[in-house]
């Protein structure tokens, strides 16, 4: 069946896709406004997420920690966490029949599952290295139509994104094109209605205009490009035209730092620099996904030039520079980036 037959209703045309108060659970919110498949899709990567949180609850007690002794396509060691979720979401989403594949980070190539009409890119465990020493971490994921772009279509054309931060408590963030909503995922207790399930705890999340944090690894200063430097040392100066100083807020797990960028507004980057010119973060499985949540959210992503959505992949693992967060402060570093602000 094609995604056109499958697919009931466009899910960006659907401008009333979600009424706080008409959902509660994450399925009830999916059969809202998702055909058939794209809500079988996606309650597969919620289903995993919810699994992988299980494990990073037990870390050393359940005997996931540390790494295999493997390196992965990407030519970063993997950690048994990594090998684990990149599992459990493959098998999840291969038991769907509406997925017809499957592109992580950990894999090389992509799976193939059949003719289902929805194609999943994942970063299946972001933020690895944060693993052994129990902090935020957590999964993003796209989903694309199945069509001849296969994945490697603009992540402009995605049906579905979003992402899950396993903290103090695992949210998953979803987005359609058209609203941006948070679910939390309830307690194991009998005692706490919803025990298990997703729920809606943030609805029609939205990117404030403008924030006084950002996140970036400055151990990397010195590699970055003139205007990127300059941008750097702009927004710590006490005399900003533009506002006050900002301060710096870095977790080291992509998807915490961008969570907390998009609920309390600012700016999360990672440009290209000296030893990585094309940048570090995958195209399709982590900028896209979390490209879409932001500018949904009213936010912005670009790579500095561009917005990220309208890049056209060349490569299932292509690489790229990224700035996502607050509209303003995107425009900002974005006129630093390119000499217009100096």
């Amino acid at each position: 069946m094609s995604p056109d037959s499958q697919r009931s209703q466009n899910p960006r045309e659907s401008q009333d896709s979600h009424k706080p108060g008409d959902v509660r659970t994450l399925a009830s919110y999916l059969d809202a406004w998702a055909d058939d498949g794209l809500a079988s899709t996606i309650r597969a990567v919620a289903g995993a997420c919810a699994e992988i949180a299980g494990l990073v609850r037990g870390g050393a007690l359940a005997g996931v920690l540390g790494e295999t002794g493997g390196v992965n396509v990407q030519g970063e060691r993997v950690q048994h966490l990594d090998d684990l979720s990149n599992d459990l979401l493959l098998k999840a989403l291969e038991r769907t029949g509406s997925c017809a594949g499957y592109a992580s980070e950990e894999m090389e190539f992509a799976a193939t599952f059949g003719e289902g009409a929805y194609l999943v890119t994942s970063d299946p465990l972001d933020g690895s290295s944060n693993i052994d020493v129990n902090v935020s971490i957590g999964t993003i994921f796209g989903v694309y139509p199945a069509g001849p772009a296969g994945f490697l279509a603009p992540g402009r054309t995605q049906a579905a994104a979003g992402y899950a931060v396993y903290g103090p408590s695992t949210m998953f963030v979803i987005t359609n094109g058209t609203t941006v909503d948070g679910f939390t995922l309830g307690p194991e207790s009998p005692e706490i209605p919803g025990a298990g399930d997703f729920l809606l705890t943030h609805p029609g999340i939205r990117c404030p205009q403008s924030g006084s944090t950002y996140s970036i690894n400055e151990g990397y200063h010195d590699r970055w490009p003139p205007g990127v430097r300059a941008w750097n040392d702009y927004i710590k100066r006490q005399d900003l035209a533009d506002g006050p100083a900002m301060s710096l807020r870095y977790v080291g797990s992509m998807v915490s730092d961008a969570h907390r960028t998009l609920l309390k507004g600012g700016i999360y980057l990672y440009p290209e620099d000296s030893t990585a010119p094309n940048g570090k973060l995958r195209l399709g499985y982590e900028c896209n996904p979390l490209a879409l949540v932001f500018e949904t959210a009213g936010g912005a992503a670009t790579d500095g030039r561009r917005a990220i959505l309208d890049i056209v992949p060349s490569e299932l693992h292509q690489r790229t520079p990224v700035a996502i967060g607050s509209r303003d402060n995107v425009a900002l570093y974005g006129a630093f980036h390119s000499g217009e602000r100096e």
